[in-house]
């Protein structure tokens, strides 16, 4: 994400997203995760504009055909090569790399701007961010501007124990800001299940409290109660067609 952040500094972000085979044909392994999922995500990232699918069969050094004409290719430190820059040379396509100084850190993503409807508060962990949680941000938005706050991390530890978070609150922040369906994300400064309750009452005072099944906890319930705030209670199903992912099991503990 802080890739396709910087990358959208040059201009609007068009991805050419490998295919499952493709993968396969350069790296002789099937993906982790497969197409539609990868497509899925990378979509909700609000610095990318769009998504093209290569072919079936791809050569990693050079850009296939595609339905534009891109005027700059970017890429990572980690990928340069002589063979790309070649490329883009006889194709007069800018070649642009992005160091690995340049995507450090996890600077807080600019809120979007708010479009009056009601606003909408979810809280969580978002450890190990998958399509899960994608969803469940892209079906709280049709509810109104979407106000996420991630649990810091000695609240983390509090709550789950040692080894959590494996990610730090910035990056967790940051990681939930970069989501299309986000207005605006912030780091919980409270303890407990209500840790969040700061954020709440003093910055966002939102219409309404969304969780999933998992979040629906008496804590939550009686705050609402008290402080007039909508509880929203929505299942915890995947996106249609993509794999029901939890991050427990991603991380394996």
């Amino acid at each position: 994400m802080r890739f396709l952040e910087e990358a959208a500094k040059l201009g609007e972000v068009h991805v050419l997203l490998w295919s499952d085979e493709a993968i396969r044909s350069v790296t002789g392994c099937p993906p982790k995760f497969p197409y539609a999922e990868r497509l899925y995500f990378v979509q909700a990232t609000r610095y990318v504009r769009q998504v093209h699918a290569s072919g079936p069969e791809l050569v990693p050094d050079t850009l296939p055909a595609l339905d534009l004409k891109p005027d700059v290719w970017a890429v990572s430190e980690k990928d340069a090569g002589a063979a790309k820059k070649a490329f883009c040379e006889a194709n007069h396509i800018s070649y642009h790399i992005i160091t690995a100084a340049e995507t450090t850190g996890f600077p807080a993503p600019k809120p979007q701007p708010p479009t009056g409807r009601k606003k909408v508060v979810v809280t969580g962990c978002y450890d190990w961010f998958h399509t899960g949680h994608v969803a469940f941000f892209e079906e709280v938005s049709a509810l109104g501007d979407l106000y996420v706050v991630a649990g810091n991390d000695a609240n983390l530890l509090l709550l789950k124990g040692e080894g959590h978070p494996m990610f730090p609150q910035e990056e967790r922040r940051y990681t939930c800001g970069s989501i299309r369906y986000v207005t605006e994300a912030l780091i919980s400064s409270g303890s407990g299940w209500m840790d969040a309750e700061p954020e709440i009452l003093n910055t966002i005072k939102p219409d309404m409290y969304a969780v999933n099944e998992d979040g629906d906890k008496p804590e939550k319930r009686d705050f609402c109660k008290k402080h007039g705030i909508e509880f929203v209670v929505l299942k915890r199903l995947p996106k249609t067609g993509l794999c029901k992912r939890s991050s427990t099991d991603l991380r394996g503990f």
